[in-house]
This record gives C-alpha cells, sequence and structure tokens, in this order.
C-alpha cells in the first residue's frame, strides 16, 4: 500500500491503480478545489484551481524530498508514493485566489435568484479561497441564456468553461451534442444547429454542472435546495436499480437526483427514471377505500372494506372449495410486500394460487460508451416478487400473468385479489372480461379499466395503495442485485402500503390487533438472501432541511 501527505494527513493508497493527487485527496475526504475534474471523464487540466506545491521523493538523490519548481495539477499529477502535497502553502493559496478571481470577471452577481445556490462549488469556493472584494471595475460580458434541449436550460454568463457537460456528451453517452464555440471572451457552450440536447441521459449535465450555468426546467425557480429534505432511494420505473436521491418539501416531491454507486449506475440515471415519478403526486390518485353498491363504487372506511373482503372471500371458498382464489403481485411492489400479499393469500385460501403482475418492456436494452445502462423493462421489481412468493408457495409455484387470464375465463378463478401501482393504465380489456362475475379486489394507485368501469363491471373492492417513495421496502433489479430504501415521503392521507394493507387483513383473520408495518422486520422474517444479502444505502445519505417552518 502506497502512501502521500497532503497537509501532512497521511493518505494510503493503492499504486497499482496510479490513481491522481486530486483523486487520493477526494478518496480521503480532504478538500482540494476543482471544477473541471470528474472521476467519470477524461482530464483535461482546463481549469487550474486544483494547481498546489508537490514536494517528491528524487531516485537521484537518495529519494529525498524536493519541492517540483512550479505548482502542479492535483487532478492530472500521478500520486507518487512518500510525495507530500501542501494546500495551504502561500504560492498554493495565491493561485486559488487569482484563479477564483479571473473566474468571476464576467459572472453575474446573480445568486440570490440562481436556481444553484446553496450548492455552487463556484458560490462555496468563492467564499472559501476567494477574495471579500473585487478590482474589476470594467464592464462585464453578456452571454445569452439559451434552450439547449427539452430538460436543459443554458445560462452562458454563468458558465466558467470547465467543459464537463462537452466531455459527457463526448465519452458518457456518445451522442456530441454540446461543443465549445468561439474563443477568447466569447468563447461559449452550444449545440449544433438542428441537434439538441435530446439524449436518454442528456440531464446528468445539470448536475455534473459545478456552477449555475445549466438549469432543470423542470425545478427551475420551484424550491430553494436548502429547503429540501434528502432521503436515498431506488429507481421505482425500470429495472436498473439505480440508486437515487429523493428530495421534498413538507411531504411533496421535488426532484430525483442520482446518488453515486459505482456497482450500479456510477454517478448518473436516465431521463426516464429522473422525471418518471410525477404521477406520486397526480391529482387522480385514489385516496378512499370504496366498495360496489349495485355496481357502482362509493368511498367507505377501511373497515368496512376491511370485512367486505374478508366476508366475500369467505363466502366464495365455502361456495367453490379450495383453489379458487388467485393473487397477482404487482412488480412495481417491493419484496416485503409481495412476501405479506402471499401470506394473506394463503390464510385466506390455503390453495390459493399466486402470480406476479405483467412487467412491461419496451424494446431493447440501450449500453452507452460510458457504461450505463437504459433498461428496456418497466418495472422495478419482478424478480424480487416472485422471489417472495416463492417463500410461501415454494419454488416453481408462482404462476404467470397470463395463466391466471386463462384460469378466470376457464371458470377455475372466482375470486381475485390484483395489485397495480404502475404509473400508467395496466389492465387490459382482455383481463376485464376475463374477471366477468369474479368476486375482484383491486389494490392500486391511479385509476385505471377497473375502478372506471361501467356499474358491475369493475372491482368490487378498491383499496388505494402507495407508491414506492411513500414506503420502505427492497427492490431487485436486473443484476439480481437486492436493495433496500427508507419512505421518503409520507404516504397519501387515505391510502396505505400495500404491506400494511395485507398485515391489517391477517390481524381480522387471527382476531388480533394489526401490527405496523416494519420493512427490517419483515426481511429478518422471510430469512435467506433477504436477511443476508441486501444492499442498504450509507446512513449519511439521509439529509434533512435545516429550515424550521413554523405557522404564523
Amino acid at each position: 500500500m502506497s502512501s502521500i501527505k497532503i497537509d501532512g494527513i497521511e493518505c494510503p493508497y493503492d499504486g497499482d491503480a496510479k490513481p491522481s493527487l486530486l483523486q487520493v485527496a477526494l478518496d480521503h475526504g480532504v478538500e482540494i478545489p476543482h471544477y473541471c475534474y470528474h472521476p467519470g471523464m477524461s482530464v483535461v487540466a482546463s481549469c487550474r484551481i486544483c494547481l498546489a506545491e508537490v514536494a517528491q521523493p528524487n531516485p537521484r538523490n537518495d529519494n529525498k524530498l524536493e519541492l517540483i519548481p512550479k505548482l502542479v495539477p492535483t487532478c492530472q499529477t500521478p500520486a507518487v508514493d512518500g510525495a507530500e502535497v501542501y494546500l495551504r502553502s502561500p504560492k498554493t493559496i495565491s493561485n486559488q485566489k487569482a484563479v477564483m478571481e479571473y473566474l468571476l470577471i464576467n459572472h453575474p452577481l446573480d445568486c440570490p435568484v440562481c436556481d444553484q445556490a446553496g450548492e455552487c462549488s463556484l458560490q462555496d469556493y468563492s467564499y472559501r479561497y476567494g477574495s471579500s472584494h473585487s478590482r474589476f471595475e470594467e464592464d462585464k460580458i453578456k452571454q445569452p441564456k439559451k434552450d439547449v434541449g427539452p430538460h436543459v436550460l443554458l445560462y452562458s454568463d454563468r458558465c466558467i468553461m470547465c467543459t464537463r457537460c462537452v466531455r459527457f456528451t463526448r465519452e458518457v453517452t456518445g451522442t456530441d451534442e454540446l461543443a465549445v464555440f468561439g474563443r477568447g471572451s466569447e468563447e461559449q457552450i452550444d449545440v449544433f444547429p438542428g441537434k439538441p440536447l435530446d439524449n436518454p441521459l442528456s440531464a446528468n449535465v445539470i448536475d455534473i454542472c459545478p456552477v449555475g450555468a445549466l438549469l432543470d426546467k423542470d425545478f427551475l425557480m420551484s424550491m430553494r435546495v436548502w429547503n429540501l429534505t434528502k432521503a436515498p432511494g431506488i429507481d421505482g420505473i425500470t429495472a436498473s436499480g439505480d440508486n437515487l436521491s429523493f428530495e421534498s418539501n413538507e411531504g411533496k416531491l421535488y426532484r430525483i437526483k442520482p446518488r453515486t454507486n459505482m456497482d450500479v449506475n456510477q454517478w448518473w440515471t436516465s431521463d426516464e427514471i429522473r422525471y418518471g415519478w410525477k404521477h406520486v403526486h397526480s391529482p387522480d390518485r385514489l385516496n378512499s377505500p370504496m366498495v360496489a353498491r349495485h355496481g357502482v363504487p362509493e368511498a367507505t372506511d377501511w373497515n368496512t372494506a376491511y370485512d367486505e373482503v374478508l366476508s366475500k372471500l369467505e363466502v366464495t371458498r365455502l361456495k367453490k372449495g379450495e383453489g379458487s382464489l388467485a393473487v397477482v403481485v404487482s412488480p412495481m411492489l417491493t419484496c416485503e410486500d409481495a412476501f405479506l400479499l402471499g401470506q394473506l393469500a394463503r390464510q385466506l385460501d390455503p390453495s390459493a394460487t399466486l402470480a406476479v403482475g405483467p412487467v412491461p418492456v419496451n424494446g431493447e436494452d440501450r449500453t452507452f460508451p460510458g457504461g450505463y445502462t437504459v433498461r428496456a423493462e418497466k418495472a422495478p421489481n419482478a424478480r424480487g416478487v416472485k422471489r417472495a412468493l416463492e417463500l410461501v408457495a415454494g419454488e416453481g409455484g408462482v404462476e404467470s400473468y397470463d395463466t391466471i387470464g386463462n384460469g378466470l375465463r376457464g371458470g377455475t378463478f372466482h375470486a381475485a385479489i390484483l395489485t397495480g401501482n404502475y404509473p400508467s393504465a395496466w389492465v387490459t380489456d382482455e383481463m376485464k372480461a376475463a374477471l366477468g362475475g369474479a368476486f375482484t379486489v383491486l389494490i392500486d394507485t391511479l385509476p385505471g379499466a377497473l375502478t372506471d368501469a361501467q356499474p358491475g363491471e369493475g372491482a368490487d373492492v378498491i383499496l388505494p395503495g402507495a407508491t414506492w417513495v411513500e414506503k420502505a421496502g427492497t427492490f431487485e433489479n436486473a443484476d439480481h442485485r437486492r436493495q433496500c430504501f427508507p419512505q421518503a415521503i409520507p404516504t397519501l392521507e387515505g391510502a396505505k402500503p400495500e404491506a400494511q394493507i395485507a398485515l391489517d387483513l391477517l390481524a381480522r383473520l387471527a382476531g388480533e390487533r394489526p401490527k405496523r408495518f416494519d420493512a427490517a422486520a419483515a426481511r429478518a422474517e422471510m430469512g435467506g438472501v433477504f436477511a443476508n444479502d441486501v444492499h442498504a444505502p450509507a446512513e449519511e445519505s439521509q439529509v434533512n432541511s435545516e429550515v424550521e417552518y413554523v405557522t404564523l
């Protein structure tokens, strides 16, 4: 194991990996200011603020430490065993102040209205490494604001020409929409004529921009970042398992950003995942249990809905015999949801048939030059749901969605519990027709074919469920990696997580008080890989807003 010292701090590193001085510092939590450097892209050493005084052993002089005569870019200089980096030396500090002064010459003084305020490297470094006043007295050069793509706005006068965004479109996506145009003080980032920034990963340039030059149209002027509470989460839209950060305020989700995980999504996420959460706050969300009276759904309370479910399913079992119940668990649900719903099914009918709901697939997987893959499978947990149901039904005991449809049409099943939670319509006309006279319980989040049907054609009982950001649980992605996540925002009033619904009904069957759902306890009960092989986010990932709100 090799080692360097940074301002006297011992920083060991893997010598075979040949990291740069800057990367060693970042790996040990030592701050060296930098703008153009990003570990996922090529090194250009253009911003120059990471320059520092460095001393290295000289093999021609008995490996004695000798100061390199000039400042070196720490982002580009390989770490050498025994080297020392001096970040607080007069020469290093003088360079930092000079670079900050240069970068701020034409930068507008609009921090109070800039969306990047609060998470801006230019703002932070100006405070820590810059000067308290400016010597610049001439007029600033003004650059235009540009609409460069469906998700991104470019404020050119804030740009410091770090070229991270240009290298991203060249090296990570391979789409080359962005380039540097002009020279000198007129230099600008721009798109080629007729070629907007419109690739499936386009919004990642917003995350890697160290200043307020590239901004998110969707988040623009909506919330100050210091008011946001951040919770770690997992992609609930596709099978990628991307590690994400859910940022909310007072129970409302405002944006989703990628969370670095080199084993899954690196530093990136797709636009589909980033903007695919809007159904969480849809005004059409189901927010009250409903029971069909004379074929027409009527809002009711949870106790009445539960009584209706248990009594009608018991009547069906007594009349039609065991094996007449089918339970379809959506691949949009968590492993814990699936396990508890499976237990409920077998309590209601020991011979109940368990199945995984339809798994949407759109095209084929697409892997970009940088290594990120956009998954064609548009369900986060098909593998996890199947694995959890097999804990109840046994291996090979979980049927397909088509099998349930065939059984309903053939008269094998006379009652069904269906779960949805898809971001869009999912019940086909064929399934709706197959349900026919079967007693149907629907647990879903959005209205659809079974909630808006003609009298007598829809679900008999409708129970409002919770989206994945409103509950804790575990997803298993396309690579069979199981990842758990906490609840990010409160569950919509009037709705309940599917696992809680299952626990409530199980308690009623046993004549006990219902337990409160605990995802960790459910995983412990499930055992096996769910107890021993689930990846959890780092504890420090949870960040609460420091702003307290009071009612006046």
